[in-house]
């Protein structure tokens, strides 16, 4: 996932792109300070549990739509804050009477509709990522292969959106069967050896890691138009197949270098990675 402070009207609002199941997540608590215009997040916090408990009290679906992200808080430590999608922050909108609710409003279609933009121009979220990534300081090198094995994705979830799987859960549910394969550990487990939290892994994969991941979507994406995969349970035959090729190149590779592809090695700040350290 990628972590994004936005502003409104001079508000941090943060936001985190889930690549794995295409989705923003708006912190709720961000948005409720902005309509609320409360001057910290701790009355903003109280106003939002109240909220909560006037909306279940109602029967209100709201409160189950949202979930729980790590974000980085004031005090730069990542904590658990409740997130919500566009769809949903702009029906809790109606629920909080503020002069800021219409370009709160306006605010979150304008970000509905750059993320629009980059699906019928992907040049431009490339581009966007390309400065991010030069940013933080990636390669040349690294930056084209994390391209690359972006295009290839977005070829599989193109695919797996016409054969009638839903993104998010379906989505995850799959890629996690494809990394389970090929690295022999799941996306969680891979993140956890990186110590990494809300972070997007595939940020912080080497470039052989990028590799064998684009090798192995890139199998399962062939395997699945070989065959016509239709619907979850043939999508999975074909991305246990597309992983295990990618494996068995993996093991190839290993016995003859003598070195792990999958790596515990992140980007992560060296105060970050401090912490990581001490805590294990």
């Amino acid at each position: 996932m990628k972590i994004l402070p936005t502003d409104f009207d001079g508000q941090s609002i943060r936001r985190v792109y889930d690549e794995d199941t295409e989705t923003w997540w708006f912190s709720v608590i961000d948005v409720v300070q902005v309509l609320t215009q409360q001057v910290d997040d701790l009355t903003a916090r109280k106003y939002w549990n109240q909220l909560k408990r006037r909306l279940a009290n109602e029967g209100s679906q709201l409160v189950t739509s949202c979930h729980q992200l790590k974000m980085p808080a004031a005090d730069g430590k990542q904590r658990l804050t409740d997130v919500a999608t566009a769809e949903t922050l702009l029906r809790l909108v109606q629920s909080v009477p503020s002069p800021k609710a219409e370009p709160i409003k306006l605010w979150l279609a304008k970000v509905g509709y750059e993320r629009m933009q980059e699906l019928a121009d992907p040049a431009l979220s490339l581009d966007r990522a390309r400065q991010t990534w030069q940013q933080h300081g990636r390669s040349d090198k690294w930056i084209q292969q994390r391209m690359t094995g972006q295009e290839t994705r977005n070829k599989l979830t193109d695919y797996w959106s016409a054969h009638d799987i839903k993104k998010g859960s379906e989505f995850a549910i799959l890629t996690n069967i494809i990394h389970q394969e090929w690295a022999g550990l799941s996306v969680a487990e891979h993140k956890g050896m990186k110590g990494l939290t809300s972070h997007n892994l595939r940020d912080h994969m080497s470039e052989a890691e990028l590799i064998f991941t684009a090798l192995a979507e890139l199998s399962t994406r062939q395997i699945a138009q070989s065959v016509e995969a239709i619907g979850m349970a043939e999508n999975k035959t074909a991305a246990k197949a597309g992983g295990r090729i990618a494996r068995q190149a993996r093991h190839q590779l290993e016995s003859q270098t003598g070195k792990s592809v999958v790596s515990g090695e992140n980007f992560l700040p060296v105060t970050a990675k401090k912490i990581v350290k001490g805590q294990d």
